[in-house]
């Protein structure tokens, strides 16, 4: 284990936080509020933190799947305990519990919340509140690696580290070079933070609500500055712009950079968007006939079904309405389509379609094997042959996301003695960084009376699901720390 290169780059990780900071430092001026010192405290802390250990650079700089692996785990718990304090320096969740589970629900993207009136915050506190999905989205440390200096990619493999953060079966780099890869990355990631919050201002949104939402979707989150979510603004123009745009974020992003290179056959015949737009286009449908009963008219029955799939496919955890009274058939597809997620390489939560389109075509083979024993079948993904390597990854994930999900499942009910239904749906909805789940969770409901223990566990769950789980399981390995 490279010891010094890890709290170098952890260095690196911290002084960025400290950095993004200033932004909602600047609407307590704007808006004139008393928590500046919520927010200046941290920053100094934070940036003085990562220059130390950011003073000079190791000499020996080698980062292997190891080192990856824990920068990442060890970046995210810090990145939620550090962000903790504006909250409980302002006062707004002064309990430590409370307030690393609502940061690290904000940056792992899943939405799920502790507060009971989100409107009584102050305005620097809610657009923190919101900014960490959009930090989350992308994922922290990719944003570090387009800032980190030229010289230092040619000696750490940072490939390591954005294999280990970016969600999905298979990352590659869209260039030759890591360092470029993130920027294009974020400059896609930006551009369509920029387009969304220009379509919600044409709705007469104003900016500061334009922005927050706009973060939310980015990063598929799903906080919002108001008590009832986006139910709030009453706009079927809302509900649109906001639902399309949930769906491009679910979308693998190296689909938009092989749109601006004008390859857009690939694009077309993307075996994983033609699955996610399918289950997209069924569900809804689904549960535009099974509430149709609920709405006066098909179109308005359609709205709340697409935003509702939109919302829960692509872990975002908005609302319009409250699911948890649909019908039986309702919820039982949106808990589904917790467990399968959007698509590798975006934003989103959940097994991700890919994963899942590589799970049963290697099923279909199992079959076909035992009916035939001597025969050759080979999986292909977009024409491309599919090495075992990849295949054994996706299966090793799932036994390691069922037994986790399960041990969560067992240990929250032995913590808090609720109903099936609550513990179930909270561990889903945690563990795919969805947010809302249903019962007690459901979208009018909260987080906020389960005990501190399950807090953390629920933490945990939100941590390890938005990484992949393995950077989180492997911080528990003796031999992770080992030379």
């Amino acid at each position: 284990m490279n010891y010094k290169m890890v709290l170098y780059l952890l260095g690196q990780m911290l002084r960025v936080e400290g950095l993004l900071m200033i932004l909602p430092l600047l609407c307590t001026w704007v808006y004139h509020e008393d928590t500046l010192t919520a927010f200046l405290i941290p920053v100094v802390v934070l940036v003085a933190l990562g220059s130390v250990l950011t003073y000079r650079m190791p000499q020996k700089r080698e980062i292997y799947a190891k080192e990856g692996f824990a920068v990442v785990g060890l970046s995210w718990v810090l990145l939620s305990v550090f962000g903790a304090l504006p909250f409980m320096l302002s006062g707004a969740i002064p309990y430590f519990c409370d307030a690393l589970f609502e940061t690290a629900s904000g940056f792992t993207t899943t939405g799920a919340s502790i507060l009971t009136n989100v409107e009584a915050l102050p305005h620097s506190i809610l657009f923190w509140r919101s900014f960490t999905h959009w930090i989350g989205g992308m994922g922290v440390l990719v944003f570090t690696l387009a800032v980190l200096p030229r010289s230092n990619e040619r000696s750490v493999r940072l490939m390591h580290v954005m294999r280990a953060e970016v969600p999905g079966p298979v990352v590659g780099k869209l260039v030759s070079r890591v360092k470029s890869t993130a920027r294009i990355l974020y400059g896609i990631y930006i551009a369509l933070t920029l387009l969304e919050t220009l379509f919600l201002l044409f709705s007469g949104m104003p900016l500061f609500d334009a922005l927050c939402h706009a973060f939310g979707t980015a990063g598929t989150g799903g906080f919002s500055i108001w008590n009832d979510s986006i139910a709030h603004y009453h706009s079927a123009y809302v509900d649109g712009v906001v639902s399309v745009f949930m769906l491009l974020f679910s979308l693998n992003f190296n689909l938009y950079y092989l749109l601006f290179l004008r390859q857009v056959r690939p694009v077309v015949k993307n075996s994983e968007l033609r699955w996610f737009l399918s289950i997209v286009a069924i569900a809804t449908a689904a549960i535009m006939l099974d509430t149709r009963h609920l709405y006066s008219g098909v179109l308005r029955s359609f709205r709340y079904a697409f935003f509702q799939v939109m919302t829960v496919i692509s872990t975002s955890g908005f609302a319009t309405t409250d699911f948890n009274r649909w019908p039986v058939l309702s919820r039982t597809i949106l808990v589904l389509l917790m467990f399968v997620g959007a698509c590798a390489g975006s934003t989103g939560g959940g097994l991700k379609v890919g994963r899942i389109m590589l799970l049963v075509k290697t099923f279909v083979r199992e079959v076909r094997l035992m009916l035939h024993p001597r025969s050759v079948h080979v999986i292909r993904t977009d024409g491309k042959r599919v090495d075992e390597e990849t295949v054994r990854g996706a299966a090793s994930f799932l036994i390691a996301y069922l037994f986790m999900f399960s041990a969560s499942v067992l240990m929250l009910a032995v913590l808090d003695n609720f109903d099936l239904v609550t513990n179930f749906t909270a561990v889903s909805a945690c563990i795919n960084n969805i947010g809302p789940g249903l019962e007690m969770v459901g979208p009018t409901g909260n987080y906020s009376l389960f005990c501190d223990a399950s807090k953390i566990l629920l933490t945990l769950d939100m941590l390890a699901g938005r990484l992949e789980l393995f950077p989180i399981l492997m911080l528990f390995s003796p031999s992770t720390w080992k030379n």
